[in-house]
């Protein structure tokens, strides 16, 4: 049997794990790669897309990092089947085409100079027609169900707690060339227990013979939950208090509908000032809706808030507003009094949230809430380092206003949220993947599995690099 890590090796984003065995390809995640744009573009093209050659693909869960290359991976012949959690085939529906939408913008853009220089047009990696093509090979199956997906190998997704419908995988392998059955745990991203909304990570404690396991958080340490609410409110009232808008840009799927929540609360116990709060994003707004029919992956505290007549929508109240067209959001720019501006993408890449960036950020009466992680070379980094000045659409503008972090809204397990998942198996893996992970991150998850689980084999794989197990 071999593994090849193609993508997320000694880095974040990409995800690509290709396994192979009983003369079987199986592809573990099909993401994008994200971070400089120049770098990201060209690894998006030239990177490992099998097409035909695969067998079968199987996505953890939906963030672009994981799935965004899914769209590509069809359009260079792959036909087998796609198989996740129900709900996250219907997050894919909605966020590949997003993703699309963002590769065809981002490639006139490009051609525009190129065309004025005469040199030779980009194509898009793929178009919207690719995405919708690809949605007709998902196969979503449930939690807890295990089900022969090739011969010798049987599937199953737990919950991962991480975002809706995330998934570690379980493969139950019988190796015909050796003669031997073992198990394989791909961890897919490893959520946090105790945030609202998601059930917590399921435990496997029956453990495996072989782990590839997530790495993001692997040195670091997350505020307690309760902290990070108390934070935000006190960041909401500073805000206000100065004349301020608190912009906090937030992926569309998960980190959102986290914000949303946590607002609610702070508004139903009176901790903040009526400020009015605006969701702009298409793709949010969307996803909301998503998340609204698939009540099965709430956990309790949501389900009780669910039940209370009074408090029937998590996601709505009466000082929200999710904004639809490109007018609403510009309208938004000519706000003078005080208001809370929750955009996409997250790490202000594209999207929204660049606009509403250009017209504020220099201005001190003006907070930026960071609350998730930043992959390096991309805005959002810049802005976490706080740099005095940064590029938006090709312009330079000074970070005059107040730059927060968060960190306990994160959907990643930290350091100890990783270690105690792990622990949680009975059974050691006699060979553990770190990936998943920026290198300071994984080899400090990697040195903590060997030296306080007892972890035999723990290695960080290279990008591209295969091993026989």
């Amino acid at each position: 049997m071999k593994i090849t890590f193609h993508g997320a090796a000694k880095t974040v984003t990409g995800s690509q794990h290709l396994l192979e065995v009983n003369g079987k390809r199986i592809l573990l995640d099909c993401g994008l790669f994200q971070g400089k744009r120049k770098e990201a573009f060209e690894l998006n093209r030239t990177g490992f897309c099998a097409g035909k050659d695969l067998d079968c693909l199987i996505l953890s869960h939906a963030h672009i990092d994981h799935s965004g290359n899914i769209p590509c991976l069809v359009k260079k012949g792959f036909t087998g089947d796609i198989i996740c959690t129900s709900a996250t085939r219907d997050l894919c529906a909605v966020m590949l085409m997003d993703a699309a939408h963002i590769q065809e913008q981002d490639v006139e853009f490009a051609n525009k100079l190129r065309k004025k220089n005469k040199q030779k047009e980009f194509e898009p990696l793929y178009t919207k027609e690719d995405a919708v093509v690809a949605m007709d090979q998902f196969v979503g199956i449930s939690y807890n169900r295990k089900r022969e997906i090739l011969p010798g190998v049987h599937l199953t997704l737990v919950d991962a707690g991480h975002m809706m419908g995330s998934a570690n995988v379980i493969l139950d392998i019988h190796d015909q060339e050796k003669n031997r059955d073992l198990r394989l745990v791909f961890s897919g991203d490893i959520g946090r227990a105790g945030i609202p909304i998601i059930n917590d990570p399921a435990v496997l404690s029956e453990g495996a013979d072989i782990l590839i396991m997530e790495s993001t958080y692997g040195n670091r340490q997350h505020p307690p939950y309760p902290e990070s609410e108390k934070e935000l409110e006190r960041i909401v009232n500073e805000t206000y208090r100065r004349g301020g808008t608190l912009l906090i840009p937030a992926f569309a799927v998960g980190r959102t509908q986290q914000l949303v929540y946590a607002l609610h609360r702070l508004f139903l116990k009176r901790d903040i000032p009526n400020v009015p709060i605006y969701v702009d994003s298409p793709l949010a707004t969307r996803v909301t809706d998503i998340f609204r029919l698939h009540p099965e992956t709430y956990d309790s505290e949501i389900r009780e808030f669910l039940l209370k007549d009074n408090h029937s929508n998590p996601f709505g109240f009466d000082t929200l507003r999710y904004t639809q067209s490109v007018e609403d959001s510009k309208e938004l720019n000519f706000l003078r009094e005080p208001a809370i501006i929750i955009s996409a993408s997250g790490m202000m890449e594209a999207g929204r949230i660049l606009h509403h960036l250009r017209s504020r950020i220099g201005d001190k009466k003006n907070t930026i809430l960071v609350t998730g992680w930043q992959a390096p070379n991309t805005l959002g980094r810049r802005i976490v380092e706080r740099q005095e000045t940064v590029r938006i659409f090709g312009e330079e503008f000074p970070l005059r206003a107040k730059v927060e972090t968060l960190t306990g809204f994160s959907g990643h397990a930290d350091r100890d949220g990783l270690l105690a998942w792990a622990k949680a198996m009975h059974k050691k893996p006699t060979r553990t993947f770190v990936v998943h992970g920026e290198e300071e991150a994984a080899n400090a998850l990697a040195e903590s599995l060997r030296t306080e689980l007892g972890f035999p084999l723990v290695e960080i794989p290279e990008p591209h690099q295969a091993f026989e197990v």
